[in-house]
């Protein structure tokens, strides 16, 4: 099969293509179709990763596209046991969430599109976890920014929506610029994109460390823009403005994974550069923490969960960063589950009572018995309780700390475990338990239908049981299939697990006093310690602080220019043009009457001159005699006198 993994991402394109050429007009057809295309990617993608099971050793397939004596530029397919994983990851989550759009999308006027959308945006990720070229990465790479931009931006007739669709574009090609200059200082470097030349070369030092580190970091620049990690996250929680189902798959499986997917694939440079390595580390830390204090105070339940996308991106980035290339990839497995399942479930909540705000549900568990229980299992599993998935993916993040000697990025991370179990929990208690805040919305409630709860259950038993392939005690486990030079085997570390329990416990139960019993106001602990509250609220005022330090600045230099182009620029261009039309005026007078009048004038004379002397030819011989005569007189009377 590994031959034929190019069909993998070819099906959605085809769908794509199929739906916009010819079943545009017809939402049944364009949905079966879309989803059918997804199906068929998942069934490849799992008879790939079958294989890849049997034989684990990378294999890399090539097609030349531009092909000369001196310079080649291959587009190349590379399959090994991560890209395995991750095809399986994405075409499943993209499978399970495309169906539950057939319930939540439903009576959209631009239901069609939307799947067209979702097809494109399914090819993109593919093609870019099977690309075995930085060449090849770069052009998906874009696919999906183009991709999401569609998405996010899908109800365009809203301003807010429009506005969040270009912040993400424009934010995340910041982040694109330093990975294109990247891909060039590699290129000039190694004289190849292609990854296993290029990480070749790496090993033997055939590269300047100096030159890896700055190539390295430039290219990590792509992966901050895209998994939105500090200072390029903005653009995240304004994607929410999307469908819901897109920010399912945004956050779970697509774009933010490229940019984890994109620092795993740099991890031979990562291990090379200690600068780069520390670099990475302290972002993804730096990330996860911030992202988790500001999920504390959120009430728009689509926006606590991107900051928890943002919060869990950041442990990834923070463990590959710590060289966990195991640990970090089976957090993003783990991840895509159950933030599937949190998104979906989100999304039957709101579609449910048409409301985002928080302060605005209360008791939807009593009618909405299967969101909420596996809204609960999917917090369970976030939360990193045993033996649910989260729980195996986190704790390895732990103990790669620990084995490490990063004892200071492990305590920043067992305190973002602290506040993610927390929001989270204060989630559920506030949508799902107590009395409902709203009577109106809590009466209209319902159950969503069963195109839109069988992936939620479909999801809450993978965020159960998916983590158990990195069980530390399996002989054979996930750290056995997806590795970096030597399988990963972290010894169980019972202490970190008993910590990291405790801490997610601790978290729980203090959402559960707070939200749930009511021991603690929340009203008092937020005018306790107000100016905190403000500042996490406000989201650390990152929007206001680009706003006044960048675009703002922007907005007047550009205002300026555009003062000095009409008021200088376009003087000067109309006074020479003006100018241009006066000269042009004087030279069509001079031509007109001196040139002109002094060719005319001529001719006319010479005219004149010539009927003159037309008359003296008469044709009469007499005439002619007659002259004669006379001229004879004249001359002897001329002679003689």
């Amino acid at each position: 099969m590994l031959p034929y993994s190019w069909l993998i991402p070819a099906l959605p394109l085809l769908s794509f293509v199929l739906i916009v050429f010819f079943l545009i007009r017809s939402n049944k057809a364009s949905s079966y179709t879309s989803i059918a295309a997804i199906l068929g990617s998942l069934a490849l993608s799992v008879a790939v990763l079958a294989e890849v099971l049997g034989n684990p050793q990378p294999q890399e397939f090539a097609i030349n596209w531009i092909f000369m004596e001196s310079f080649k530029l291959p587009m190349v397919m590379y399959i090994d046991p991560l890209t395995a994983v991750m095809v399986v990851m994405v075409s499943l989550v993209a499978s399970l969430i495309q169906i539950y759009s057939l319930g939540y999308m439903h009576g959209d006027p631009r239901f069609a599109r939307y799947y067209a959308y979702m097809s494109l945006f399914a090819f993109s990720m593919l093609g870019l976890v099977v690309a075995g070229s930085f060449f090849t990465m770069f052009i998906f790479w874009e696919l999906v920014g183009l991709t999401s931009y569609l998405l996010i931006g899908f109800w365009f007739e809203k301003k807010i929506a429009s506005d969040a669709g270009k912040k993400a574009f424009i934010t995340t090609k910041i982040g694109d610029f330093g990975f294109l200059i990247g891909l060039l200082v590699m290129f000039f470097a190694a004289g190849t994109l292609n990854m296993a030349e290029i990480f070749d070369k790496v090993h033997h030092h055939e590269i300047a460390l100096g030159t890896i580190t700055a190539a390295g970091l430039l290219m990590f620049c792509g992966a901050i823009g895209k998994s939105a990690q500090f200072p390029l996250h903005v653009w995240l929680p304004d994607a929410m403005e999307g469908p819901t189902p897109v920010s399912a798959l945004i956050h779970a499986a697509t774009m933010v994974a490229a940019g984890v997917y994109l620092t795993a694939r740099l991890m031979p440079l990562v291990i090379t550069s200690h600068t780069m390595a520390m670099v990475v580390a302290i972002i993804g830390a730096f990330t996860a923490l911030m992202a988790a204090s500001i999920g504390l105070v959120q009430n728009d339940i689509k926006r606590v969960l991107a900051y928890s996308t943002i919060s869990q991106l950041g442990y990834m980035i923070l463990a590959l960063g710590m060289g966990g290339y195991t640990a970090g990839t089976f957090h993003l497995m783990t991840h895509a589950c159950f933030k599937a399942l949190l998104f979906l479930g989100a999304g039957s909540v709101i579609h449910a009572v048409h409301t985002n705000d928080i302060q605005e549900m209360g008791g939807l568990g009593r009618k909405m018995k299967t969101t909420a229980a596996t809204f609960f299992i999917a917090s369970f599993s976030i939360a990193g309780i045993f033996p649910l998935s989260g729980f195996w993916s986190k704790d390895e993040i732990f103990a790669v700390a620990w084995e490490g000697g990063h004892y200071i990025l492990l305590v920043v991370a067992v305190l973002a475990a602290f506040m993610t179990a927390f929001y989270m929990f204060r989630l559920c208690f506030m949508v799902f338990t107590g009395k409902p805040r709203d009577q109106e919305k809590y009466d209209h409630a319902r159950e969503s239908p069963k195109n839109m709860t069988i992936p939620l259950v479909i999801l809450a038993f993978l965020s159960i049981t998916v983590g158990w392939v990195g069980i530390p005690w399996l002989k054979h486990g996930y750290g056995s299939f997806v590795f970096f030079e030597h399988p990963h085997h972290v010894a169980p570390n019972y202490i970190l697990m008993v910590i990291s329990t405790i801490v997610a416990l601790s978290g729980i139960y203090l959402a559960y006093l707070m939200y749930y019993k009511g021991s603690i106001s929340p009203v008092k602990m937020a005018e306790r310690f107000k100016r905190i509250y403000r500042v996490l609220f406000n989201k650390y005022y990152f929007d206001e602080l680009y706003m006044a330090t960048i675009i703002e600045p922007t907005y007047r230099l550009t205002e300026k220019l555009y003062k000095f182009d009409l008021g200088v620029i376009d003087w000067l261009v109309n006074f020479f043009g003006d100018f241009t039309v006066f000269l042009s005026w004087i030279q069509e007078r001079f031509d007109t009457y001196v040139v002109d009048g002094a060719v005319n004038g001529l001719g006319y004379t010479i005219r004149a001159f010539g009927g003159g002397l037309r008359r003296i030819q008469t044709g009469q011989l007499q005439n002619y005699a007659f002259v004669i005569f006379l001229g004879l007189v004249v001359f002897i009377l001329l002679r003689f006198l």
